[in-house]
C-alpha cells in the first residue's frame, strides 16, 4: 500500500452573465409588479375596481409598512 492521496482542486465556474440578465430583468419586473399590488393597488392607481386585491394583500401591507387604513 501507499501513502499516495490525490488531492482535488476546485475549479472556478464562470458565470455567465449574458445568459442570466433576461431572467433578472424577468424577475426584477415580477418584483415590481408584486410591490405595486402590495403598495399601491387601491384609490386613485387602482386598476382593478373593488377591495378584493386590497384584500388579498392586507397583510402583507402592513407587514411591509404600507399604510392603507
Amino acid at each position: 500500500m501507499s501513502d499516495i492521496v490525490l488531492k482535488p482542486t476546485a475549479q472556478p465556474v464562470a458565470i455567465p452573465v449574458g445568459e442570466i440578465l433576461p431572467w433578472a430583468v424577468f424577475a426584477g419586473l415580477i418584483l415590481l409588479l408584486a410591490l405595486y399590488f402590495v403598495g399601491a393597488e387601491e384609490g386613485a392607481t387602482s386598476l382593478i375596481s373593488g377591495s378584493s386585491v386590497h384584500e388579498f394583500v392586507h397583510d402583507g401591507r402592513h407587514l411591509l409598512g404600507f399604510p392603507c387604513h
